[in-house]
């Protein structure tokens, strides 16, 4: 994901709802029993982690049992250390008092609920970004200490190899064309990391490079889970210890889910939001414009794709009145520059969302020289009677305004060739006519019909006349 890339707006639930999540995320709510259960008596260690002999204590007050009791029971201390629920008071004694922090949990309004939560939630991510515990072994000199050199670990990789994972899953469950709410499969997450996407046929060793991604990235969502950022499906462990299934991209789907499948939470969508907004990214949601005028929604929902732009619309209009929302919109529709046909567009989506109270508003614009053959379709489309004709040089320009309108939205796509294709089917003489269009997007609009038309001799046609149409503009 790069940092020059535009983010996808995303979908949150509301404050009290993420706050009622996070609240009842294993690993927090397990801290905060651990920060009401501490005493006078709990001692913790020179690293703030309770002492081993009173770890059964803490599990049992957690309701633990079995072999991981203990282990759980001491990630949740170090949870509720890090979060703020607990403080070291004296750390010659090792004794402990509740922090500032805890009474949020209960007494806090849910942005103070979750701003503990992201406290939480960074914690756990620098924790996953960190060696498991048998590579740790394994690297221990003679003293019992961690010799660094010993491992196969760069930190600061670790936690961009981490960041830029989560960073494609938000990109995939925001975006229209992701998979939503729904899970991904953990090959596709190490493969978006490892191999390059002008890369044909991966060789052996980029799928073994992918196979290693997946089994750390498998330790790194077991992590992740309890604190509530995603909802994880693990490797299957058959896999594990069969060498002949050893993890391979690309997999048949009636397969993929034994290979590890996640899905980003609503709660960890707005985590992983607020940490590319805290990096400097533009992370926008969708209800951010809905206090901002007419001019905000079009420019701003420019780049959205359909879904994320007619539910910021959506937003947007719930707040105004129709009729003067309607005046607003087509007054910010106006404009000659570059984003002007794709505003127009929006404002014609926004319009049809706003239905027949909107009439009067349109009716008024209709002599208008960029609004009057907008306001032509939409009156048409609405069933309205006594629409004035348009005149043909309006119809060339609506025409070209709407391709420069679905190029800006759309890019080069298979939408867009057929009504280039058909476009050019119905008008035998439409490029003979098309460059005298006086539109400022003629020319790039007549050269992308060119590298869209398949028929050689059409597109030729095309070319030639946007050379016709920069020649008589001048660009």
């Amino acid at each position: 994901m790069s940092d020059s890339s535009p983010l996808p707006p995303v979908r949150l639930h509301t404050e009290a709802e993420l706050a009622r999540d996070a609240l009842s995320t294993p690993l927090l709510s397990r801290a905060a029993l651990l920060a009401r259960w501490a005493g006078r008596d709990t001692r913790v260690d020179a690293g703030g982690g309770l002492v081993e002999e009173q770890l059964a204590g803490a599990a049992e007050a957690l309701g633990l049992t079995g072999e991981d009791a203990a282990a759980q029971a001491s990630e949740a201390w170090r949870t509720a250390v890090d979060a703020g629920l607990v403080e070291v008071v004296d750390e010659e004694a090792g004794t402990v008092t509740a922090g500032e922090d805890l009474a949020l949990l209960t007494g806090g309004a849910p942005h103070d609920v979750l701003a503990v939560w992201l406290t939480a939630l960074e914690a756990v991510l620098a924790e996953a970004a960190v060696p498991d515990l048998d590579e740790l072994m394994e690297a221990m000199d003679e003293g019992g200490q961690v010799d660094f050199s010993r491992l196969d670990w760069n930190p600061e990789a670790e936690a961009e190899f981490l960041d830029g994972v989560l960073g494609n899953l938000y990109v995939l469950t925001a975006g229209d064309d992701g998979p939503g709410e729904g899970p991904v499969p953990l090959p596709a997450l190490a493969a978006s990391m490892i191999i390059p996407g002008d890369m044909g046929t991966p060789s052996n060793d980029v799928l073994e490079q992918v196979s290693d991604a997946m089994m750390r990235l498998d330790d790194q969502f077991r992590l992740l889970e309890p604190i509530g950022l995603v909802a994880y499906r693990p490797v299957d462990e058959a896999l594990l210890t069969d060498a002949d299934e050893e993890p391979t991209a690309p997999l048949d789907d009636t397969d993929v889910a034994r290979y590890g499948v996640v899905r980003l939470t609503p709660l960890g969508l707005y985590g992983l939001r607020a940490r590319l907004q805290e990096a400097g990214f533009d992370a926008p949601a969708v209800g951010d414009l809905a206090d901002k005028g007419a001019d905000a929604l079009l420019d701003g929902s420019a780049g959205y794709g359909p879904g994320a732009a007619l539910a910021e619309t959506e937003h947007w209009l719930a707040r105004r009145e129709p009729l003067s929302a309607a005046r607003e919109l087509l007054a910010a529709a106006r404009g000659s520059d570059a984003g002007a046909p794709l505003r127009r567009l929006r404002c014609q989506q926004a319009l049809s969302l706003v239905g027949g109270q909107a009439e009067p508003a349109v009716r008024e614009v209709l002599d208008d020289p960029e609004l009057g053959g907008l306001a032509r379709v939409w009156l048409s489309e609405l069933g309205a009677t006594d629409v004035p004709a348009p005149s043909e040089d309006l119809v060339f320009w609506l025409t070209v305004d709407t391709l420069a309108a679905q190029l800006a939205a759309e890019g080069n796509s298979e939408e867009l060739q057929a009504l280039v294709e058909g476009l050019a089917q119905q008008h035998g003489g439409f490029f003979a006519a098309a460059w005298r269009v006086d539109h400022p997007a003629t020319a790039d609009v007549l050269e992308a019909m060119g590298r869209l038309h398949p028929d050689k001799r059409i597109a030729k046609e095309a070319r030639k006349a946007a050379f016709k149409a920069r020649s008589q503009h001048g660009g």
